[in-house]
């Protein structure tokens, strides 16, 4: 993990994981996958729609859909009780 990642981390973001649906200029009946990620903020995830925002002015593929997937990855540890108490003799 590098420094910058950790950092975003740290300030609420998370790995983010778009699966960007769009249709080729060139063959417009035909549908191509584009997967897209990076650590992002969510609900807005402000870097993801900067990015498609970029995709509308410079590309010309026309968008079809954007499926969002997101982990927090730093968070509070998870833990669970257990009802055994074992010695170690």
């Amino acid at each position: 993990m590098t420094y910058r990642a950790l950092l975003a981390q740290l300030d609420g973001y998370g790995l983010t994981t778009a699966e960007i649906h769009y249709y080729r200029p060139d063959h417009p009946s035909l549908l191509q996958l584009y997967v897209w990620q990076d650590y992002d903020l969510p609900p807005d995830f402000p870097v993801l729609f900067d990015f498609l925002a970029m995709w509308r002015r410079q590309i010309e593929a026309a968008l079809h859909s954007v499926r969002i997937a997101h982990d927090a990855l730093v968070g509070p540890a998870e833990w669970r009780a257990v009802d055994i108490i074992r010695s170690l003799d």
